[in-house]
């Protein structure tokens, strides 16, 4: 009985308490208030317990009584990767009734596109330029992920990303600063709603910061050395819409910026992010990223790196234990004050209380959120079908005829973990519905002859190649389910070559010698070089890795029950020897020019030494990309008149508003991404030969025209000189309205 009254004791006191430092988001004095009153109670080393965030590998199961007991000691602040809701409500309760500080614990988790409905991987996202389903899969992501106790995911990843090798860019929104923005603030509002604390949403990190992308290589992990012009014209520029849009957390990156690692870089962790932008969230490492300073050769050891990390303004540890093992007798020695300390256990307890952890340590309502749901699995279904980029369709092959027989061939036709990709550590194969079994539903079993014709993409083996050519022979078209297995792209998956692995390309041609028509669907976390493959097939369709629902959707697109309408959001290079490659690029002294052009066959034998046409280009490569940035077919066909600008002459407080007619000039509904281009002519520094500064999706039935209307302030022109004054500068420019990097109507203004 007097066990009992102390329990019952104890919950009214909590719930007092928990009152006492309850999240309200009109009041930010108030939770300083709070905070300052929690950390006033805080030993030192219960200080340095929330900058800890202690974990294990995705696939580890279960509680250490090691774990426990710091937990129970209020030793810990965070806990990666459990998945189990037993045990992280059992943690909780720990961390909650036990603990000295009664801090409630994040729980944080990789769902970086889908929790169990797994969407298309991110840069597969980003080619639907749809800011509005990326809103939604995360918000179903979160929804999916509160269910089984994760309060905190480790997106978006918002790196630019101009190298096709680095295996990171299947996780980015692509190359472009401004598509960047828009998908990242799209993906932390749907993780986060517009209050973290409801339940449902969970926290969001934008990660890596900053120019993870930019490795030397494509190299994971790499050094990366840019001007800081650079840097802030576009490698910034997403971090810093995250940051304004309320991003609950950034995570450093591995690599090095300019020879400082970044997870001890006060450039990047103060100077721009806290003092530019004002940022009040916290910084997280990577995975062990603070003590990696050592082999950087960075910090000499792990003292010197907790030094440097915390210097810098890193505020949580991700699984190494510099901050635990040494932040104590750094405190002592005066080499960090408590009072910075302090400072980095307040950007955690001010997130914890905006997150509303502490009025909901348990996760309530929880189980009012399903998982794999029809309402989920129609948004993925839509999400996939909104990624596919058609970029070929020789003779209008696509969309198929409902009575056309076809030949299911390829390693990725029936490989359901495959299609899910990379970063899926919580998807089920069991859950995806193949291409092979779409198709079967909806043109017969008696209509579909399949054959894999390799085990895998890797496959060297011919072995299936004789069943592949026997099945593509009773066929009317060919579908060759071609790519990359989901274990080739993601973290430490760069490739120096980025054709079609194993033997895919080697079977493509055989299967070309039969003379069936050949629709080549891709599924890849990355472009493909395709300069072997592309004269044999008829039709192209990038579907990245589609995700759960990705038979059905590609299936709707074969047959025409939608319409392609994805862009790419990065460029695609003929060959890998033309990485880095990017539409965005600035002009040199001597450009690339058609009229001069000298190809490497049309060069005579014995030719005299000469610079052969006097520009910048490959002889063998040229200088155009596969494809552009932003380009993607449609089964009908869009037509750019009647540009019009509203004012050629502008000051530093007008807007450009251009205006243009968009016609669907085809017999078939479809969706077309308009986009506007800038070009500064002369500036302080070299500008780019094209930047995108605004786009948007409209829908047209055919013969339907509409006028679209873009209206920018000149302020969107500004950027960072050699001084780093960001400022908007004099001068001509010119502008297009466009269907993608490489074409549109050309009009011009100047800046007074």
């Amino acid at each position: 009985m007097k066990t009992l009254t102390a329990k019952l004791l104890y919950c009214l006191l909590f719930s007092l308490w928990v009152s006492s430092i309850s999240y309200s988001q009109k009041s930010d004095l108030n939770i300083e208030t709070k905070i300052d009153k929690v950390i006033k109670n805080m030993t030192l080393e219960q200080k340095i317990g929330q900058l800890c965030l202690k974990g294990t590998s995705s696939r580890s199961k279960g509680l250490s009584e090691e774990l426990k007991n710091e937990v129970r000691l209020g030793l810990v602040g965070a806990i990666l990767n459990l998945t189990e809701p037993n045990l992280v409500l059992e943690i909780q309760k720990i961390a909650v009734e036990e603990s000295p500080t009664h801090i409630p614990l994040l729980f944080g988790r990789d769902v970086i596109h889908g929790y169990k409905t797994i969407f298309p991987i991110p840069l597969g996202l980003a080619a639907s330029w749809d800011m509005s389903l990326v809103e939604k899969t995360s918000k179903i992501a979160a929804n999916e992920s509160y269910s089984r106790c994760i309060n905190w995911t480790y997106a978006p990843m918002v790196d630019i990303a101009r190298d096709a090798r680095w295996g990171r860019i299947a996780e980015s929104p692509g190359e472009n600063p401004l598509l960047a923005s828009r998908l990242g603030v799209a993906y932390i509002k749907g993780f986060q709603g517009n209050n973290p604390s409801v339940p449902g949403q969970i926290l969001a990190c934008a990660k890596h910061f900053a120019a993870y992308g930019a490795a030397e290589g494509g190299r994971d992990y790499n050094t990366v050395s840019i001007s800081e012009s650079l840097l802030r014209n576009v490698y910034l520029k997403p971090f810093e819409a995250a940051a304004k849009s309320g991003a609950a957390t950034f995570m450093s990156s591995f690599n090095d910026l300019n020879g400082i690692p970044a997870s001890g870089n006060r450039f990047l962790l103060q100077k721009i992010l806290r003092e530019e932008w004002k940022y009040d969230g916290f910084v997280v490492s990577d995975w062990n990223s603070v003590t990696e300073m050592i082999p950087h050769g960075y910090a000499s050891d792990e003292k010197e790196a907790a030094l440097k990390s915390a210097s810098a303004g890193l505020d949580m540890e991700m699984t190494s234990l510099s901050y635990a093992h040494h932040l104590k007798n750094l405190i002592s020695e005066k080499k960090i004050s408590e009072k910075q300390l302090d400072e980095m256990v307040r950007n955690i307890l001010r997130i914890k209380l905006r997150a509303g952890v502490f009025e909901n340590p348990y996760f309530k309502d929880r189980e009012k959120f399903s998982l794999l749901n029809a309402e989920a699995l129609q948004k993925a279904r839509t999400a996939a079908s909104k990624s596919c980029v058609l970029l070929k369709n020789e003779n209008e092959i696509l969309p198929l005829k409902s009575n056309q027989k076809v030949a299911v061939i390829g390693p990725l036709a029936d490989a359901p973990r495959e299609q899910l990709g990379t970063w899926t550590f919580d998807g089920n194969k069991e859950d995806s519905q193949t291409p092979l079994k779409a198709l079967q539903n909806s043109f017969g079993q008696n209509n579909v002859f399949y054959a894999s014709g390799l085990s895998h993409s890797r496959s060297l083996s011919e072995e299936g190649f004789e069943s592949a050519i026997e099945e593509a022979k009773k066929s009317d078209v060919i579908l060759f389910f071609a790519g990359e297995e989901a274990i080739l792209s993601g973290e430490a998956h760069s490739r120096a070559n980025i054709n079609l692995p194993g033997l895919q390309e080697k079977l493509i041609a055989e299967l070309h010698k039969t003379g069936k028509p050949i629709i080549l669907i891709l599924m890849a976390g990355r472009p493909i070089t395709l300069g072997a493959v592309l004269p044999k097939v008829n039709a192209v369709i990038m579907a990245w890795h589609p995700g759960t629902m990705a038979g059905p959707a590609i299936s709707d697109l074969l047959q025409g029950l939608t319409n392609p309408s994805g862009k790419l959001p990065v460029t695609w290079p003929k060959e890998v020897g033309q990485i880095p490659i990017y539409y965005n690029h600035p002009n040199t002294g001597r450009p690339a020019d058609p009229k001069t052009f000298v190809a490497i066959q049309d060069i005579p034998v014995e030719a005299w030494q000469s610079s052969l046409g006097n520009n910048s280009h490959y002889l063998d490569a040229g200088y155009e990309p596969q494809f552009p940035f932003g380009f993607g077919l449609s089964y009908t066909n869009f037509s750019y008149t009647n540009l019009k600008i509203e004012k050629s002459n502008l000051k530093n407080n007008d807007r450009l508003t251009v205006s243009a007619d968009i016609t669907n000039i085809g017999n078939k509904t479809g969706t077309e991404t308009v986009q506007l281009y800038v070009r500064d002519i002369t500036g302080s520094i070299v500008r780019p030969v094209r930047e995108l500064k605004d786009f948007l999706q409209i829908e047209l039935k055919p013969k339907e025209s509409r006028t679209i209307q873009f209206s920018i302030p000149v302020s969107d022109l500004a950027f960072y000189n050699d001084k780093m004054e960001f400022k908007t500068e004099s001068g001509d420019f010119k502008f297009w309205v466009a269907s993608n990097a490489e074409n549109g109507l050309e009009g011009d203004f100047k800046v007074e």
